[in-house]
């Protein structure tokens, strides 16, 4: 099994109430049972929300307490960020998942960037960087086919 942001299977849970469906990405794992999360759904944000960005770092700077999430109203949101975190890894832990495929850009769910005052910078999300620190393969949407391709050969 795998988990995938469920933005990308088509669920409207994007902080703007708007889904990121990627096809090619479903094509890809329909031979997958695939379990699809929202960190920020499942750490009790509503959708929409006003969005929200790591300040100063990523996200495992804020999973060691150097960095904070702050909403566009200019509320921290961080225990929020990290609750969904938790909840995922437990999801994850709970049905033996070893690999995630995450939105990439996202506060939660970037693998190799996330956006700050609208520029993608390097970086993981608060999701990704918990999964990544307990050994689950976390996959880029943007980088999935490679990565994807990569770690079923490697699984064989």
């Amino acid at each position: 099994m795998v988990l995938i942001s469920a933005c990308l299977v088509g669920v409207k849970c994007r902080y703007d109430g708007n889904a990121s469906p990627q096809e090619h990405l479903l094509a890809m794992i329909s031979d997958e049972r695939f379990i699809p999360v929202c960190p920020e759904q499942l750490g009790g944000l509503s959708t929409p929300r006003p969005p929200a960005e790591i300040l100063h770092g990523d996200g495992f700077d804020v999973l060691k307490k150097r960095a904070a999430l702050v909403n566009s109203d200019s509320h921290d949101v961080t225990e929020w960020f990290l609750r969904g975190a938790r909840e995922t890894l437990y999801i994850a832990e709970l049905l033996q998942v070893t690999t995630a495929i995450l939105k990439e850009k996202s506060p939660s769910c970037g693998v190799h960037s996330i956006k700050r005052k609208g520029v993608t910078v390097p970086g993981m999300g608060v999701t990704a960087a918990l999964l990544a620190e307990h050994g689950i393969q976390v996959i880029s949407s943007e980088k999935v086919y490679e990565d994807y391709v990569r770690y079923r050969r490697d699984r064989k």
